[in-house]
């Protein structure tokens, strides 16, 4: 019969192996996840680079707006720290980057003897910030696996009115940057102010005199007006896209790293069960072997009889 040792070795050997199961199945199903995900980044990325081509040449044909979202304050004295995370873990360190680099803005504001604001996308982000006591200010769950535009646009309708009713001066954006599959970078951006114009005409490069020749209706001014707030949603859906990509590729890798770590412990545990159960075959052995030489002075010892439970109990 096995011993306890053993029992107790097979129990852990089963164990490990269905958790095996259940990484390798989310592995899988991260790389799915991260192909339409990544699809879905690069389908976004037209909208985002024609409509800021469009803003950069109504600004280099003349066009000037004393909008809101260009306000820029000397000395800020409110920051707004937007997060972007994900709604759940096995995700590596993928959620801890975001969150330290959130804190790290929260704390400079405090530091420099400001206020801050929090706007966190994400439950990872949610639990944390609430754990530790901050104050959060808006929290919206259920929209970092698979991010859409309205998602966007209701998280950046909330934070371009928190800014236009000067509610806070300075709104920086934190989220993780998709380069490659294997590559994702923890990224902070400067979400509002937007640039002067006279900056962005100087970005874009436009050509004043060719868009002389167009008329805009109303004006210029009012159509440049409309579009900085549609301009604030696709840069926060362009993060969105990025961040889910990000999360995606990082599961993937983290429950690849799971799985294989799970077949070096099922190699190991197998290993020493199998010495295991060598050591109970070897005292089973010397038992028997010691009984037949207390007995080696019987004539009536039957040594083949010996010989034969010696085999059997090789064989268990």
């Amino acid at each position: 019969m096995p011993g306890a040792k053993e029992r107790e070795l097979k129990r852990r050997i089963a164990s490990v192996q269905s958790t095996k199961k259940i990484t390798r199945a989310m592995e899988l199903i991260a790389a799915t996840r991260v192909v339409k995900a990544v699809q879905r980044a690069n389908a976004a990325r037209p909208y985002a680079r024609h409509i800021t081509a469009v803003i950069e040449n109504l600004a280099a044909g003349g066009a000037s707006s004393d909008h809101p979202l260009l306000r820029d304050v000397e000395n800020v004295s409110r920051t707004a720290v937007i997060a972007l995370t994900s709604d759940r873990g096995l995700a590596g360190a993928y959620n801890a980057g975001v969150i330290r680099a959130a804190e790290k803005e929260v704390m400079a504001a405090q530091s420099a003897g400001g206020d801050y604001s929090l706007v966190l996308v994400g439950k990872k982000a949610s639990d944390y910030f609430r754990f530790r006591g901050y104050h959060i200010d808006a929290e919206y769950k259920g929209m970092s696996d698979k991010p859409t535009y309205e998602d966007a646009r209701e998280v950046a309708e909330a934070v371009v009115a928190q800014f236009e009713s000067a509610g806070v001066d300075r709104v920086e954006l934190v989220y993780t940057e998709f380069i490659t599959m294997g590559t994702q970078r923890v990224t902070v951006r400067r979400y509002l102010p937007l640039s002067a114009t006279k900056t962005m005409a100087e970005a874009g490069g436009g050509d004043a005199a060719q868009l002389a020749s167009f008329e805009f209706e109303p004006s210029a001014d009012s159509v440049l007006e409309s579009l900085l707030p549609r301009y604030c949603e696709s840069r926060l859906f362009s993060a969105m896209l990025e961040a889910a990509a990000s999360e995606h590729a990082s599961r993937q890798r983290a429950m690849k790293a799971a799985t294989d770590a799970a077949e070096d412990l099922i190699h190991n545990l197998t290993r020493e069960m199998n010495q295991a159960r060598q050591d109970g075959i070897t005292t089973e052995i010397m038992e028997i072997v010691g009984g037949a030489e207390a007995l080696s002075d019987d004539d009536d010892v039957d040594f083949a009889q010996l010989l034969e439970q010696t085999q059997e109990a090789s064989s268990r």
